[in-house]
């Protein structure tokens, strides 16, 4: 499958042209192709004159970012303390069933990434699965597969 890169200057244009804004670039890049591709990072690197070691650095710092491409719906599983005792890991191989994939993972269409995450912060709700950044909680294995549009 080849990726069309068109827009990845269109995207950079949107910010003003120097290093402060470099973590802005890459946060709609990785909105625009659910990851950040060598290339973004190489033209990124270019035209904001910075090394190509700096934008790497950025890129591979913060968790919210992906080297690899992620499916158009990021599903997470939290497996806090909290989440973990009340059946998070039953929730995760619901889902990994369900999906077909492991935790890590990106179906063959790409419309979902399974991710195993550390506490989310949310243990009243516990155990939490969150969906495109929305918490669900209080989940059970068969509420949690109903998280998911697939049959």
């Amino acid at each position: 499958m080849c990726q069309d890169f068109s827009r990845l200057p269109e995207i950079i244009a949107r910010h003003r042209q120097s290093s402060e804004s470099l973590i802005m670039i890459l946060q709609d890049i990785q909105q625009e192709y659910h990851y950040l591709p060598p290339e973004a990072l190489t033209l990124t690197a270019e035209t904001l004159a910075v090394p190509l070691s700096k934008v790497a650095s950025i890129a591979t710092f913060y968790n919210s970012f992906s080297l690899k491409p992620r499916g158009k719906n990021i599903v997470k599983v939290c497996l806090g303390t909290a989440c973990h005792i009340r059946g998070a890991r039953l929730i995760q191989d619901q889902l990994e069933h369900k999906l077909g994939i492991s935790a890590g993972e990106t179906t063959s269409d790409s419309e979902y990434t399974l991710e195993a995450v550390a506490c989310v912060g949310a243990c009243a709700m516990a155990p939490v699965v969150i969906v495109n950044e929305k918490y669900h909680g209080s989940l059970n294995v068969n509420k949690a597969a109903k998280l998911l549009k697939r049959k």
